[in-house]
């Protein structure tokens, strides 16, 4: 509901309406300490209007204007139904009926004639109200309603579309007796501050509403909620444009549907395609119901906002099922090239909610019972296993990971994963039979690519261990490259392929994919392994300053990662700093006291130029030849 101070007092409908209810009702505007709390049951009215501030940002007279002639009529339609308008604020009213039969008879007809009012004005400056109708008990105070019932009256109010009326399952036990209307069984709604959930019903007003408000269906034809795919699932919604310049919705929707390219490119994401998701589109929504219709577990929705020659995009991500905030941001700029600020926005966006939405469904699986496991959760709780880069979590996740295949011989995920933590588990010294791991590492990462060889992560990943293990240096960039060709928007591709160039000693190269990695996914639970990739490609160049900066700061994030160790240790060690790199020497055989330079380049068979910086380094940070 809107703030009553955005309405000039000497113009807004609180005073006529409260100047209103003291002539039919007597109010003679007792003091509060003289006024008594009474309890009574009554079917309570709550109306509010969609889009109140996007309204009034346009034109706040004419706005003003048309509310003003829009309340006269709520105004008549309550009275004639013997209702009492007890308390008022700037666009909502509220009001209590004797009889839930009369409510909702006079909810109706407020809609229907409000429909008619509108249809004399443009669609964007229409004023359309939500209804919510309850029975229930109430408090009264000085003529003003409190209580549950009131805030359940107020919830159901945000349910229903704009120029839509929603009653509860208490309201509805009686009116469908009475009154032949058709009703929508909404199911039950956890509402705010409400302990228990809400049953509710959108009450169909007429085939202009079915058609324009797209929330109603014909009884028979509603389907019930639709099953989870059993991976994330995201609907994207059209942004809105608060800026009441309609070429800006062509941008806002040429960003959505940007953003949806770029999640459908993401292989183990499920999005609803656009023709669906934009059904809503003009509608004030429900994200719990949005989910529900399209069985999605995630919802992205936003705003479009110009002011002069710049422009903002706002964006949230919600869990549908709890109404959960997981991410929110804004991005503001130029429209001087509007393309280039397209493509920017859905790439930020992207790359900020992937991992998110992949952090929701580790946590997520965490809280399942182990009996109902499936192949899914077992991948799931291997991935904080992996994120841990310790010995005993790279055992667990290997173990789950392998039960993962056993449930489901063909997932794609589980077995690039085996094969990217083999190398790591290698690169770590936390494997003793190297060359048998090696050939292990390949045929998982050979495998992921025969169960799917359009993956982007099995592709890099895959391109990775040969040129890790398998010293193919052309096809692991190929396979790289492939990737991104893919999903040009994934962290862990450009990731992956920063890797490959780093082995196949073409820095350079590694830098950018690096670099891009880390733009696309700033927050990532893995981002000290694009740091470490990123120093390893500065020592090659000799920019040993920027080696030094980035491994630190992945250090930072990671202070047992012995790759990290390595790079701080080497970049110290050129460029004089022979005490820092023997501190960084020394923390690096706390972790891997076995550890020897020969041992490493005999497990790590990059290409021999990748390596002379690299090795001189470390030999004189003092690590064991």
């Amino acid at each position: 509901m809107e703030p009553a101070a955005r309405l000039p007092l000497d113009e807004t409908p609180r005073t006529q309406h409260h100047e209103f209810s003291r002539r039919r009702h007597g109010d003679a505007m007792t003091s509060p300490a003289s006024q008594k709390v009474q309890r009574r049951l009554a079917a309570i009215f709550a109306a509010d209007v969609e889009g109140y501030s996007r309204l009034m940002d346009l034109d706040e007279v004419g706005t003003l204007r048309t509310l003003t002639a829009h309340r006269e009529v709520m105004d008549k339609l309550i009275s004639e139904y013997e209702g009492r308008i007890a308390n008022t604020a700037g666009d909502s009213v509220l009001a209590e009926f004797p009889s839930v039969v009369d409510a909702v008879q006079a909810a109706v007809g407020v809609q229907e004639a409000l429909r008619t009012a509108n249809e004399t004005l443009p669609e964007g400056r229409q004023v359309r109200f939500r209804i919510g109708v309850h029975v229930g008990d109430v408090m009264v105070k000085g003529g003003d309603l409190f209580g549950e019932g009131v805030n359940i009256a107020a919830r159901l109010q945000a349910i229903a579309a704009p120029g839509g009326v929603c009653i509860s399952g208490d309201a509805h036990h009686y009116a469908h007796k009475a009154l032949t209307l058709t009703y929508l069984d909404l199911g039950t709604q956890a509402v705010k501050n409400i302990a228990e959930p809400i049953q509710a019903y959108a009450v169909r007003l007429s085939e202009y509403e079915a058609k324009h408000q797209g929330q109603f269906t014909p009884p028979g034809d509603v389907a019930s909620p639709l099953p989870l795919p059993d991976r994330p699932s995201i609907a994207v919604l059209p942004f809105a444009n608060m800026s009441g310049d309609p070429e800006q919705e062509y941008f806002a929707d040429g960003v959505v549907e940007d953003i949806l390219t770029a999640l459908a490119r993401f292989p183990r994401l499920f999005v609803i395609a656009r023709n669906s998701s934009f059904i809503y589109k003009g509608r004030a929504v429900d994200v719990k119901q949005v989910g529900r219709e399209l069985g999605v577990r995630y919802v992205l929705e936003g705003s479009i906002r110009r002011a002069g020659s710049r422009v903002r995009i706002t964006g949230q991500l919600i869990h549908a099922d709890t109404g959960a905030h997981l991410w929110a941001d804004k991005f503001d700029g130029e429209l001087t090239d509007i393309f280039s600020l397209q493509d920017e926005i859905t790439e930020q966006v992207v790359g900020a909610i992937e991992p998110r939405l992949l952090k929701a469904e580790v946590e997520m699986a965490a809280r399942k019972r182990p009996s109902s496991l499936t192949a899914y959760d077992l991948y799931l709780r291997a991935l904080p296993k992996y994120y841990s880069m310790t010995r005993e979590g790279f055992e667990e996740a290997l173990r789950l990971l392998g039960r993962t295949l056993e449930l489901d011989p063909n997932y794609c995920a589980a077995a690039a994963l085996i094969a990217v933590a083999k190398v790591y588990g290698t690169a770590q010294g936390w494997i003793s039979n190297t060359s048998e791991e090696m050939k292990e590492a390949l045929r998982f990462a050979k495998l992921a690519l025969a169960i799917d060889p359009n993956d982007p992560d099995a592709l890099s990943i895959a391109g990775r261990c040969m040129a890790y293990f398998g010293a193919d240096y052309g096809m692991a960039i190929e396979l790289s490259q492939r990737a991104i060709q893919l999903c040009p928007n994934s962290a862990s591709a450009w990731s992956q392929c920063g890797s490959a160039c780093v082995y196949a000693a073409r820095p350079t190269e590694a830098v950018e994919a690096y670099r891009r990695a880390m733009r696309l996914s700033p927050l990532d639970l893995t981002l000290y392994q694009s740091m470490t990739g990123l120093a390893v490609a500065f020592i090659q160049l000799e920019r040993y300053e920027e080696a030094v900066d980035v491994a630190r700061m992945s250090a930072h994030q990671n202070p047992y990662f012995s790759s990290t160790l390595r790079c701080l240790a080497a970049a110290h060690a050129c460029l004089g700093q022979l005490e820092e790199a023997r501190e960084a020497a020394e923390h690096l055989l706390r972790i891997e006291p076995n550890f020897t330079i020969s041992d490493w380049d005999r497990r790590s068979r990059w290409k021999h130029p990748a390596k002379i910086n690299y090795i001189a380094g470390m030999r004189l940070a003092g690590l064991p030849q």
